[in-house]
């Protein structure tokens, strides 16, 4: 595997969650692996768990990690082809991209979309110049359209508590924003709940779907609590329009989660991929709550990376 970008099969996704469990008993028994070995983190955007987790991986596996704040730290960046650059960029990514390909044996790229442009969003343009100007190994930590890191993490958590016989019943939910939200969480967390074989349904307001090119698969129900009825895991996240691309189509706090909407839920774990904005996406309650499996998700992040990247170093 030259590059983690998205979900590829099941039976990849198996391998990876097989040995993302193995790494959180042993973490530190790969360390060899890496020695010698240096992976840039290039941030284009915040993070606190996704920075921390990769960072904390690479080393389990004896990595160097080097971190760029490229918003930041680094030069502005060009990256429309044949531009001249006579205005505020200073540098074009086909250079900086080259450059860093020659001083890391693996990128790891974190780049929102502009929420603006649904064409260059949805082709995912900024992450996929740095793949194609590297020449290393790309691994994503979050793109204009995809957050395969999380959904790994995700999928690792779910299976780790689901001891049922039959399939468990995934509840995706929006969840209200006071911003415009990306679909990256909740595209990817459909994309790898249905191709890992859940029961996936997901709920929202009217108008206020996701991409079908991420959803097919799962049953979509605008009733949200007709939708939370016997689920076992439910993850709430907020997402802006997609139609009306990047606005915010919907501000209803009913959607709120709270404990009054798992009353035909009694068993229903809560996941959210954090940060999140408490009582507007969800209730204390259910975040300080027996309910409540977000730490147990933040920590698997280090062992879905570490899955990740010692599955690239091969």
């Amino acid at each position: 595997m030259k590059y983690f970008t998205k979900f590829e099969s099941k039976s990849v996704a198996d391998q990876l969650i097989e040995k993302a469990l193995f790494y959180k008993t042993n973490p530190r028994i790969d360390h060899a692996v890496g020695t010698g070995k240096r992976i840039g983190c290039i941030f284009l955007n915040p993070s606190l768990r996704t920075r921390a987790s990769t960072q904390i991986a690479a080393l389990n596996l004896g990595m160097e990690p080097i971190v760029l704040n490229m918003d930041k730290e680094g030069w502005a960046l060009e990256m429309k082809e044949g531009a001249v650059m006579n205005k505020g960029t200073v540098e074009h990514i086909k250079d900086a991209a080259a450059v860093l390909g020659t001083y890391f044996d693996i990128l790891a790229i974190r780049a929102f979309p502009s929420l603006t442009n649904k064409q260059e969003d949805m082709e995912d343009f900024i992450f996929n110049q740095f793949v194609k100007y590297s020449s290393v190994p790309v691994i994503s930590l979050e793109s204009a359209v995809r957050h395969p890191l999380q959904s790994l993490a995700d999928m690792l958590t779910i299976q780790e508590l689901w001891k049922g016989a039959k399939k468990p019943k995934v509840v995706l939910t929006w969840a209200p924003h006071i911003k415009a939200i990306p679909h990256a969480v909740a595209n990817s967390f459909a994309e790898w709940a249905i191709g890992c074989g859940h029961d996936l349904t997901i709920t929202h307001p009217e108008h206020n779907h996701l991409d079908d090119n991420f959803t097919r698969g799962a049953k979509i129900e605008l009733d949200q609590q007709k939708a939370l009825e016997n689920a076992d895991f439910v993850y709430v996240k907020n997402w802006s329009g997609f139609n009306d691309y990047g606005k915010i189509v919907n501000t209803d706090s009913s959607w709120m989660l709270t404990e009054k909407h798992l009353k035909h839920a009694k068993n229903a774990k809560v996941m959210h991929c954090l940060p999140v904005r408490r009582n507007l996406e969800l209730s204390d309650e259910i975040l300080d709550g027996k309910r409540s499996i977000v730490q147990r998700q933040a920590e698997n992040r280090i062992y879905a990376a570490q899955s990740v990247i010692s599955h690239i170093l091969g």
